[in-house]
């Protein structure tokens, strides 16, 4: 029995609605996109803390995706990035507007400056993108908090995996303050590639909490995730995915991110119970109306021998059981009774 069918799922999934940097750097768009995630009732909304200068060099080049997404004419990260940073003063009005909202802010560091900046600000929780799983300092600061921590493993093998593991667990985490996430990094992520089975190789593992994040268009693999027993769901949203920008083409827009969260609580209900397969409370008044019972095919007269020829299944199912066909065979009716009869074992003869 594997990990994620010994630990039943004891509270609700955490969905976290990606911003990221669907904001493009406009702090007006970044409002009305945490607006839209509490209409569809998610968990944490999650920006991207980052100055450029600190993540990418100015010969780095762009994704093939970032290429063809963000219609930028410059053709490096760190002019694409420049544009998508938030200031300080930005993400504390963000995260102000977000406990106005009543919802929970979340950012991606991805520099060890951005992390102390996040810790400072009170984060209760931090989120590892999966290009920081292999920066050893970064882990190393990340896991002096001793707060929990989500790490998306994007482009990931188990024995990095493993590694990031190994880092995080040495200062003040312990693996119950860690949820990984299978994740595929490219957007959007091509289904032959989504492999969600991997999900639960993670968790048998390294019987650990595990959680999907999806780059998929559409809503299906995140809710498919669920199922397969994810707690953690992270999925990119945008107001309209056709402005520029790196991750606006595969990001959900704010219907489709609502029908995503209902869906998953649905599945949730879903998968709640003892797992004993029995009759439900509200099944119950459909049982005789469903299932048949023994009828009489044909009259017949007192003293006669039932066979097969005289008997059918009818519903409803309030009378003699099917199941007991054999047990009615043979038997003699001690009366006349009209073909349609609902058989009684009192219609028989001792």
């Amino acid at each position: 029995m594997g990990y994620l069918q010994r630990h039943q799922m004891k509270k609700k999934v955490t969905i976290i609605a990606e911003i990221g940097v669907n904001h493009n750097g406009d702090l007006d768009l970044a409002r009305k996109l945490i607006d839209a995630a509490v209409i569809a009732q998610v968990d944490y909304v999650k920006f991207q803390t980052f100055r450029a200068n600190r993540i990418a060099s100015q010969a780095a080049k762009m994704a093939v995706y970032q290429k063809e997404n963000a219609k930028y004419s410059e053709g490096s990260q760190y002019n694409m990035l420049r544009k998508l940073e938030l200031t300080e003063n930005d993400h504390i009005e963000l995260q102000a507007y977000c406990k106005r909202k009543n919802v929970k802010f979340l950012s991606s560091a991805f520099d060890i400056d951005s992390l102390d900046f996040l810790n400072n600000l009170g984060l209760e929780m931090f989120k590892v993108p999966s290009g920081e799983i292999t920066n050893y300092p970064y882990l190393k600061k990340l896991a002096s908090f001793g707060k929990p921590v989500i790490v998306s493993t994007g482009m990931c093998t188990m024995n990095e995996i493993n590694e990031a593991l190994s880092v995080l667990t040495s200062e003040k985490l312990s693996k119950k303050d860690i949820t990984i996430l299978h994740c595929n990094t490219e957007y959007p992520t091509p289904m032959e590639d989504v492999n969600l089975k991997a999900m639960r190789s993670i968790a048998d593992e390294f019987e650990i909490a595990v959680g999907y994040s999806d780059h998929t268009l559409g809503i299906e693999v995140p809710i498919a995730a669920v199922a397969l027993g994810a707690t953690v769901i992270e999925k990119h949203f945008t107001l309209d995915r056709t402005l520029p920008g790196p991750d606006h083409n595969a990001s959900l827009e704010p219907d489709e991110l609502k029908a995503m969260v209902l869906s998953i609580r649905n599945i949730e209900l879903a998968l709640r119970g003892d797992g004993i397969k029995k009759t439900t409370k509200s099944e119950r008044k459909n049982i005789d109306i469903v299932r048949k019972s023994i009828h009489l095919k044909k009259s017949i007269c007192g003293g006669e021998v039932l066979t097969d020829k005289h008997l059918i299944a009818l519903r409803p199912g309030d009378g003699i059981s099917p199941m007991l066909w054999e047990k009615v065979i043979g038997r003699k009716v001690n009366k006349d009774l009209p073909k349609g009869h609902k058989l009684r074992f009192e219609d028989l003869v001792e």
